[in-house]
């Protein structure tokens, strides 16, 4: 027998995955962009003055490698470009450019559609809000029991 938190578990999990193949899939039919890129792009959006490769592996909690690997795909198709970091020698930033700033744009009208259809027509806005601060409320726990984070 599932208990309550079993139960969450197992539908926030395939509730995620379900969500996240649905909004990818419209957005490489209609933007041929992949949502991983568009999650970026739209951290790098909040980040006029760029941000490190470190900034965007912790905001997604992959790794450096990773999101190096990443930005480099996302930089060749012209979304993003790295420039020398004036406060660090040693690293890079990370910044949209007006190509990624047009996608960014196209992507969100797709994006905001998705959430309107899977979510909003689904939970109410004061619904939203809870099960947000709740899901917020997880991490932020998660993260802080997590000592390797």
């Amino acid at each position: 027998m599932t208990n309550d938190k079993t139960a969450l578990f197992d539908n926030l999990v395939r509730y995620e995955i379900d969500l996240w193949s649905a909004i990818d899939g419209a957005l490489r039919a209609e933007c041929d962009l992949h949502l991983t890129w568009f999650e970026i792009l739209r951290f790098l959006s909040d980040h006029d003055d760029g941000a490190r490769v470190q900034g965007i592996a912790d905001e997604f909690a992959i790794t450096v490698g990773g999101t190096s690997k990443v930005v480099d795909r996302i930089e060749a198709a012209g979304y993003c470009a790295r420039r020398a970091n004036p406060k660090d020698r040693r690293s890079s930033l990370v910044a949209l450019t007006p190509a990624g700033r047009e996608i960014l744009t196209a992507g969100t009208v797709v994006f905001d559609r998705e959430l309107d259809r899977r979510i909003g027509a689904v939970l109410d806005d004061d619904t939203i809000r809870a099960v947000s601060s709740a899901l917020e409320m997880l991490r932020t726990a998660g993260r802080s029991a997590d000592p390797s984070r």
